[in-house]
């Protein structure tokens, strides 16, 4: 799969809107190695026609006669229906915004192209580190802008929370929260060094320090966390376990994602490097990287199923970049929903289930995003009335 940078790349080509900056960058990338070449090839014979192919603007990055002599004519006999399910629009949001509605005539791709967006004044802010640390002993610690906390082994300030490894018995482990809000993300480091960035309106228990020779426990009580685990080799072979909601997960010393949020009906976790093992109280699997389990929260279905994913769009919402795959727009909602704290309704249901692709910037007007959805015309309007959002 082509990596969503390059693929935002791509797109700015096919609309006119890349610069000589850009250009370098994708010069660099086919010229690593000649897996990105084939890469590239393949997707542009996937997704472009040859007459938007000729008809896009010359440069200097690919050997052009050498690609369009790979290119033949896209056949597609897929009919779309403003409110089917299966209908898809492609959006990106960079320096400008671009979308790219995917219903095809003449085996091509009508292509609309939006100008700089103007400045935006509404009351709805953009997300931000905040935070609420609970100590041991139930007293609340509000971590935001200009507020700082010190204690025997721990520090914390608007950027994270950072604990010093302390040696204790099993019996004298105490627990902190870290509570992340609506609006809000942040960073801790554990006492055994252990790396864990939490999403929106997300939940972590965990001990203020690791008892030797146990195994080092967390729960992720709910929301979307990524850990980047102090290996066992550090800690005397000690073992890190993940807790959710119908999971437990074993780790040796990795990099992972956990999305187990309470309104969704499934628990996905997403191998970046090394390996776990996944227990829901009936199965075990184990994951390699570049996989995803899925576990259902709500049905009878007890099955861990395994897939193969796209890591680095999974894990985009680390960087700064909400990414959406296929995604119907009442998920993405929700998404928007937790970084920008607000509720967003839709007037029509139907509109709930119309399916995006693409790419945008966590740190955009929420009005932006929605101005482009609404200029794909699947939307009629929007209202925004405080931190409700009315979707028609």
């Amino acid at each position: 799969m082509i990596d969503y940078k390059i693929e935002a790349l791509v797109i700015k080509y096919f609309t006119n809107q890349i610069n000589s900056e850009e250009i370098q960058v994708l010069n660099n990338w086919l010229n690593e190695k000649e897996k990105n070449r084939l890469v590239f090839k393949h997707y542009v014979v996937t997704n472009y026609s040859i007459e938007q192919f000729r008809s896009a603007q010359s440069a200097n990055f690919v050997s052009w006669d050498d690609l369009e002599s790979k290119i033949k004519p896209i056949k597609r006999n897929t009919s779309f229906w403003k409110y089917a399910v299966a209908a898809s629009v492609i959006l990106f949001v960079s320096l400008s915004i671009v979308f790219i509605n995917k219903r095809e005539k003449n085996n091509s791709i009508n292509i609309i192209t939006i100008a700089q967006p103007t400045l935006i004044n509404n009351d709805i802010e953009i997300g931000s580190n905040k935070a609420t640390l609970t100590l041991e002993d139930g007293t609340d610690i509000f971590l935001e802008t200009g507020k700082d906390f010190v204690n025997n082994n721990v520090k914390a300030n608007d950027v994270g929370v950072v604990y010093r490894d302390a040696k204790i018995l099993k019996g004298e482990i105490k627990y902190n929260y870290l509570t992340i809000p609506r609006g809000g993300e942040f960073y801790v480091q554990l006492p055994d060094g252990t790396k864990v960035w939490l999403n929106s309106e997300s939940k972590l228990k965990y001990p203020v320090a690791f008892a030797k020779g146990e195994s080092r426990k967390v729960e992720l009580v709910y929301g979307e966390a990524y850990f980047e685990v102090s290996p066992s080799a550090n800690h005397n072979g000690a073992q890190f376990i993940v807790n959710t909601q119908m999971q437990e997960i074993e780790v040796l010393g990795t990099e992972f994602n956990i999305k187990a949020y309470k309104d969704e009906p499934r628990i996905l976790t997403t191998l970046s490097e090394g390996s776990i093992a996944i227990n829901n109280g009936f199965e075990k699997a184990t994951l390699k990287p570049g996989e995803q389990s899925e576990i259902n929260t709500k049905g009878q279905n007890n099955t861990i199923n395994i897939t193969n994913v796209n890591v680095k769009k999974v894990v985009s919402w680390r960087k700064g970049i909400f990414t959406f795959t296929n995604l119907p727009l009442k998920e993405i909602a929700k998404v928007l929903s937790r970084w920008y704290d607000v509720d967003i309704i839709f007037m029509d249901k139907e509109l709930e289930n119309i399916r995006f692709t693409g790419v945008s910037s966590k740190n955009q007007n929420i009005e932006e995003i929605l101005i482009n959805i609404k200029n794909t015309n699947y939307i009629n309007n929007y209202n925004i009335d405080g931190k409700t959002i009315l979707i028609r």
